[in-house]
């Protein structure tokens, strides 16, 4: 790559993030091609986490007055940012921690004019214990597919590398760069860039280290509000050439679930009424779906392979997740009170996985 000339401009909003954002501060500050600055958004924190970013190098700010949470943070800040066409925003979680190259493998995306912004491909902070290390199955098996597909459904909230037109464009037609009413703020980002002409990128090598939930109750929560904040995007916009495609995964994974309900169902009427048996077709889907689970695991190590291989306890945290799509589909269409909780992330990919 040549000189790097074009300015950059991290955006950190962070919620009582003091034992983090030092960590993820210097992760940027390690990029080999580093931010031009670093800006710490402290929104609504009661503890340290303003001296913790300055202390690791970062301007500061502090929000007034908001309510809107990281869409609220993100609007405020990046109002009082003075950039012209051809710099870029780094919008990065205050918990999140970027693979060295980040940043300079997102710009050899954005040398094609056509793409607005490339967002992060993310694995878990930790896969110990069952609960977190299914999410790092899940979340490993959803850069499987990009890499296979090369698609961009979700631009990640974890972290986005967006061009400063492409956000000036969703303001000129929305009123904000991010949208203060969305349950998830980076799908609503994600689609209001598309609507505006742009393309999104993810490569697999843009690789961040975030989050999981350590309970299953919390688990529920976050999944909850992701696929409750997807439906709301998708019938707030109606059906379009943008939403179609989020319109058709949303109709995939509800008759998904009512299938898999439906032949539990039909497998255990059968049982108690003619006993176990097993047809040829049935073992085949089933090797099928057995190897498909553990090639996709095979580069996380052994343990992993042997979980997978296992099945039962994906199956388990299958039906979990299922459960908690379900209720935000309850949620959305009986306009139960809308939440979002501090400890939640953002980012919504993982239901289109």
């Amino acid at each position: 790559m040549g000189k790097h000339t074009r300015r950059v401009v991290a955006v950190i909003p962070a919620h009582n993030e003091q034992a983090t954002v030092g960590h993820t501060v210097t992760s940027l500050q390690h990029q080999t091609i580093p931010p031009d600055r670093v800006l710490v958004v402290s929104d609504n924190s009661t503890d340290h986490t303003v001296q913790a970013a300055k202390d690791a190098g970062a301007d500061t700010m502090v929000t007034v007055g908001n309510t809107h949470k990281k869409a609220g943070a993100l609007n405020q800040a990046l109002a009082t940012l003075n950039l012209t066409a051809g710099d870029l925003v780094l919008i990065m979680d205050a918990d999140t921690i970027m693979v060295p190259g980040w940043i300079e493998r997102a710009l050899v995306e954005l040398q094609d004019p056509r793409v607005g912004a490339v967002g992060a491909v993310f694995q878990a902070d930790s896969d110990r214990g069952w609960l977190r290390g299914c999410q790092a199955r899940e979340w490993h098996r959803y850069g499987v597919q990009i890499a296979r597909t090369g698609k961009t459904f979700v631009l990640s909230g974890t972290a986005a590398l967006i061009r400063w037109e492409a956000l000036q464009d969703v303001r000129r037609a929305t009123g904000n760069y991010y949208d203060p009413s969305a349950l998830t703020e980076d799908f609503a980002a994600t689609i209001n860039l598309l609507n505006s002409g742009w393309l999104l990128r993810s490569p697999v090598e843009c690789e961040t280290t975030t989050e999981t939930m350590g309970t299953v109750p919390e688990l529920i929560t976050q999944r909850t509000r992701w696929s409750r904040g997807a439906l709301q995007c998708v019938t707030r916009q109606g059906l379009t050439r943008v939403t179609r495609v989020y319109w058709w995964q949303q109709l995939v994974l509800l008759v998904a679930i009512l299938a898999g309900v439906a032949a539990y169902a039909l497998t255990m009427a059968g049982w108690a009424l003619y006993g176990p048996r097993a047809a040829w077709y049935a073992a085949l889907i089933l090797m099928i779906f057995w190897l498909e689970r553990v090639v996709t695991v095979w580069d996380m190590g052994w343990w992993h392979r042997a979980v997978a291989a296992l099945m039962v306890p994906e199956l388990v945290y299958a039906w979990i997740l299922q459960v908690a799509h379900l209720k935000a589909v309850w949620q959305h269409f009986t306009n139960a009170a809308e939440t979002w909780h501090l400890n939640d992330k953002e980012t919504s990919h993982a239901i289109f996985g």
